[in-house]
């Protein structure tokens, strides 16, 4: 699959949506962007939720889940500067 698409004034470039399709970019998706040997070349990157999906069960969530994420980095960051 091949397609020719023009770079705008600020860079950008519109992926094809048959190509977005075949490698599962999705809006709001991320993707690296790097040179290799004189291209241009953009990778899709999965999820890190779907990544980690399974890894953990929970048996109870917390009522306050961002309050909860911010107390266990800062443990996690005090017993690593230990």
């Amino acid at each position: 699959m091949e397609f020719i698409v023009r770079v705008d004034s600020k860079g950008r470039v519109l992926i094809p949506k048959g190509l977005r399709e075949a490698v599962g970019v999705r809006e709001g998706g991320l993707v690296k962007v790097y040179v290799e040997g004189g291209r241009v070349v953009v990778e899709p990157l999965g999820s890190v939720a779907d990544r980690f999906f399974g890894c953990f069960k929970v048996y109870r969530w917390p009522d306050d889940l961002d309050g909860f994420v911010v107390e266990a980095i800062k443990e996690w960051w005090t017993r690593k500067s230990m």
